[in-house]
């Protein structure tokens, strides 16, 4: 199993990756798929108008997400990892008022947001909670092509048919062949101890395999770079988040703070946490304003990552840019053993699969750059996901605000908490790893569909009725 640190950290815009950046990964993929020989096209037939359809979680949640407004931009062209976010509100209404959607290298395609975009509750697409269809027809408003594709977590999109393979993968071979092809945290043990080398070192051997070693730093430093770019700017970030909550920015204000009293030596007992605490939120709140971010391993977990990075550089004198490779490589590592034997959506299994998978990436990192054995990363990584088991994802008015943007805070402070314990024992724990996985693989089977990414249950009814 080969998941590369680049699939597991993807630049890209929010307030969501499987909502927002996912839709809009789809619309490119239609396009593409448009001007491609790949499907029976009727002989003199062309493409005059398009139409989607959004289903499941997307439909319940995905106007507060966004959804909409990655799919208009999606077929504009525009890609999650390159788009200005300033230019997305002229774009879409130019959509809105023309009725067309002109893509580079495409004709127009008729498009009328308010009836060719379509929010259907009742009826979800069987692969998975996060489906879309995409119809393109001709002048006379026959079908010419229709695809369904799925967000199934952090950007990742996949067809219907590409799903099915995907299931079926641990069954057939890798199609990259690596040096240490671990697909569970024991075979990544058993790898460590056979070779001597550190996760890290097993995870950048494996990526060497496809690129350079230079071209697989370059794009550590590009991740890390934009990530502390996001910080950056929701620490300086003011006013009040879209949506309609009214959920004012508080990164800015507790930063000023902080820093008024790192400068006046004034005693803090809790400092280490605050500062995670407000490098968590500035990522998140910049999230919730729809402003670049990484997914870490989404978007709604964007800021777990980051803000122990930053707590690594801010406490740890010996840290340096080697440290945060490493710290990537190791948390990828982790993230894509959980995203092989579990999930990393939240409209599949709930904010375990988010934050929780966040905090077990951020603690692994966290340890590894410490100084752990692969032993004691990998208790770290338990640790910190063990202790999110069970938890719902039921955002307020299905925007990714409340509990979205403290709760990751709190899987920071239990990142480092949980690398700390780890790294004070000998690695030996009663809960492996692979285990703590499946616990929550078979949790977010159990977990009603009310409280995973539908704002149908939890929170974001409670709230509402208070």
């Amino acid at each position: 199993m080969f998941l590369s640190v680049f699939d597991v950290f993807k630049i890209g815009i929010g307030p969501s990756s499987s909502h927002t950046m996912g839709p809009m990964t789809a619309a490119n993929r239609f396009l593409d798929l448009i001007l491609s020989p790949d499907w029976p096209r009727p002989a003199g037939a062309s493409v005059a108008a398009l139409k989607v359809s959004l289903h499941g979680s997307l439909a319940h949640t995905g106007i507060g997400h966004g959804s909409g407004r990655a799919v208009i931009l999606g077929l504009m062209g525009e890609r999650p990892d390159a788009i200005d976010p300033d230019r997305m509100d002229d774009l879409i209404a130019g959509v809105e008022s023309s009725g067309l959607v002109t893509p580079q290298g495409h004709p127009a395609y008729a498009f009328q947001p308010k009836t060719d975009l379509v929010y259907d509750k009742k009826q979800p697409l069987p692969g998975h909670a996060n489906g879309m269809s995409f119809s393109a027809l001709d002048r006379d408003g026959r079908l010419l092509l229709k695809r369904i594709y799925y967000s199934i977590g952090g950007g990742f999109v996949v067809t219907d048919t590409e799903l099915a393979a995907l299931r079926a993968e641990k069954a057939r071979p890798a199609d990259i062949k690596v040096p240490y092809p671990f697909a569970s945290a024991r075979q990544m043990l058993e790898m460590a101890q056979r070779s001597g080398l550190t996760i890290a070192q097993m995870k950048r051997a494996n990526e060497e395999v496809t690129m350079s070693r230079d071209v697989l730093d370059a794009g550590l430093d590009r991740i890390w770079a934009a990530m502390k770019g996001c910080i950056d700017r929701g620490l300086s970030g003011q006013g009040i988040l879209p949506g309609g909550l009214k959920v004012r920015r508080r990164a800015a204000a507790i930063h000023d703070r902080l820093e008024h009293d790192w400068r006046s030596n004034r005693a803090n007992p809790l400092l280490a946490n605050d500062w995670l605490s407000v490098y968590a939120m500035a990522v998140n709140e910049e999230n919730a304003a729809g402003g670049r971010v990484v997914t870490a391993p989404t978007n709604g977990a964007a800021g777990v990552i980051p803000a122990t990075i930053r707590y690594y550089l801010h406490f740890h004198e010996d840290a340096d840019d080697a440290g945060i490779r490493d710290y990537l490589l190791t948390a990828a590592a982790v993230g894509g053993i959980i995203k092989f034997n579990a999930s990393i959506s939240g409209a599949e299994v709930g904010c375990q699969g988010e934050v929780g998978s966040a905090s077990a990436m951020a603690a692994a990192g966290l340890a590894a750059v410490m100084g752990g054995t692969p032993e004691q990363v990998e208790n770290a990584a338990e640790i910190a996901l063990e202790h999110h088991l069970g938890m719902t994802c039921d955002p307020v008015a299905g925007l990714v605000q409340v509990p979205c943007i403290e709760r990751n805070a709190l899987g920071a402070v239990k990142a480092v908490t949980a690398a700390s314990l780890a790294l004070k024992g000998d690695g030996s724990h009663f809960v492996p790893l692979d285990a703590c996985i499946e616990t929550m693989r078979q949790t977010g089977v159990d977990m009603h569909d009310k409280y995973k990414e539908t704002s149908m249950g939890g929170l974001a009814v409670n709230v509402v009725e208070c």
